[in-house]
């Protein structure tokens, strides 16, 4: 009997996404994984029943049937990234059971500790390393791609003008201007995005590295004469800087956004709360009508006018704060990350087995850096720091 993988329908509220989906499911061939699924798990995506039982995969009786079976939990948000209905999910979790999905565990520590608890193994999608083996698993990559898009078609929707240049019998539309805040793989789609509906578009990043990226793109980088040594971490990642550097950037940059008719801020740095990078001072030197999407609202926003999950007008300039944006685009957010979680599992399985002690035991970094919990104990350093446990 091979490995029995479960997939559930996603309980938190308004998730849309689906953990596996008809087309991945082939990474698994001659791997020995089965596969067991709630029935309805991919409709919300639009993958339905029988495009999954076409590939091979057998539809449970009922979602405890799913967790009951299976020796691996795929999700796309496991406890931790699900606050709301989590618990009813870690209580149908079992010792020795494997979980893989995104668990926000660098912030949702008592979800962690819970796991632990249970007996759990759980791997954290997003802390997989931005090394190049890991390149095709990099589910939090995946989702910023779908955000940045989604940002972009916001932004358009919401002002109350054009993004490109036309030229008409009426007159010519002047095109929009667009700021992007943040030049990270949601940084850099929204800025594509932006440019490709016609408007006029500049890139800003503490990381001058990102200068080129940026202006391939056929946009403008601004610049502003902050120091920012050290901006820029081993996994690519943007570093939380003094509040001192933040002052100044704010400082500089109240000049650039009173140019603008949108400006999207995408600057988040993992397990931390979203830097404030617009005060309201700054939105009110902004023309009314401008736009302001707010990427990080889901961290507390990059704007302190920010309301997770609200618009809100402030002087006539509009603040949007959405949540989970990769779920409005549910059929390819759940197409990239199937793909990433695919290809994670079957790392983790060596030959029919799951191989996970083997590769903890060669010190496998992929491994080292998502696993949470194995054995009755919370194992990640970071974690561990967190909920104030000993350096093991």
């Amino acid at each position: 009997m091979g490995i029995i993988v479960g997939i559930v329908v996603e309980a938190s509220p308004g998730e849309r996404r689906v953990a596996m989906v008809p087309s991945a499911i082939s990474v698994f061939n001659k791997t020995g994984v089965e596969l067991l699924m709630q029935p309805g798990a991919g409709a919300e995506s639009g993958f339905p029943d029988a495009e999954y039982v076409e590939k091979g995969v057998r539809l449970a009786g009922s979602r405890e049937e799913v967790f009951r079976t299976a020796e691996v939990i795929l999700q796309v948000r496991s406890p931790g990234a699900n606050p709301e209905t989590g618990a009813a999910d870690l209580a149908l979790l079992r010792q020795g059971q494997m979980a893989i999905g995104f668990g926000e565990p660098l912030t949702a520590g008592d979800a962690a500790r819970a796991l632990a608890e249970r007996g759990v193994t759980f791997l954290a999608m997003e802390l997989m390393p931005r090394i190049t083996r890991a390149q095709s698993m990099d589910a939090l990559s995946s989702m910023a791609t779908v955000a940045g898009y989604k940002a972009a078609l916001l932004a358009a929707d919401g002002l109350p003008r054009m993004f490109p240049m036309l030229m008409t019998a009426a007159g010519t539309v002047a095109p929009a201007r667009v700021l992007v805040i943040g030049a990270g793989v949601a940084g850099l789609q929204a800025i594509a995005t932006a440019k490709r509906l016609g408007a006029v578009v500049s890139g800003y990043d503490i990381r001058a590295a990102v200068k080129e990226q940026v202006e391939s793109l056929g946009a403008r980088f601004v610049v502003l004469e902050v120091p920012a040594a050290g901006a820029e971490d081993k996994g690519g990642y943007a570093k939380a800087m003094t509040e001192e550097f933040y002052q100044r950037q704010r400082e500089l940059m109240a000049g650039v956004l009173a140019q603008q008719n949108v400006v999207i801020t995408t600057a988040a740095v993992p397990g931390r709360k979203a830097p404030i990078l617009i005060t309201r001072d700054m939105v009110a030197h902004m023309a009314p009508g401008s736009l302001i999407v707010d990427i990080a609202a889901e961290r507390g926003g990059n704007c302190d006018i920010t309301r997770p999950g609200e618009t809100v007008v402030v002087g006539g300039v509009t603040i949007m704060g959405p949540l989970n944006l990769p779920s409005t685009i549910p059929y390819h957010a759940s197409q990239l990350y199937a793909k990433n979680i695919a290809t994670f599992l079957k790392y983790l399985i060596k030959d029919g087995k799951l191989a996970l002690d083997r590769l903890l035991d060669e010190k496998d970094e992929i491994v080292r850096e998502t696993l949470v919990t194995h054995a009755g104990v919370v194992v990640h350093p970071k974690v561990r720091e967190m909920l104030g446990l000993a350096a093991e």
